[in-house]
């Protein structure tokens, strides 16, 4: 997708004949500001690259919040076996 930046060449190319500069300057300079704007807006992300990006990381935090979420079951169940090995070690027999 591209980012549509209008730039009158018409109005540019006249304002610069009426300031002195002949027709061939003035096209000259037109030419080169179009190609300056548009190498610069080449690397601009648009407004659907930015709501592309928002929702891939909104996809990565459910993600990672449900792999934590299995991490915490884990050591939960770890902590338990740990504690129940503990307490059948150290308390007396019954």
């Amino acid at each position: 997708m591209s980012t549509a930046i209008t730039f009158d060449t018409l109005k540019f190319v006249e304002t610069l004949k009426a300031s002195g500069f002949d027709e061939a300057q003035s096209k000259g300079m037109a030419a080169a500001i179009q190609e300056v704007q548009k190498a610069n807006l080449d690397g601009l992300a648009t407004k659907e690259d930015i709501r592309e990006v928002k929702r891939d990381i909104k996809e990565l935090e459910l993600r990672i919040a449900a792999e934590l979420a299995r991490l915490r079951w884990g050591m939960a169940v770890t902590v338990g076996g740990v504690m129940a090995l503990v307490i059948k070690t150290f308390l007396p027999h019954g």
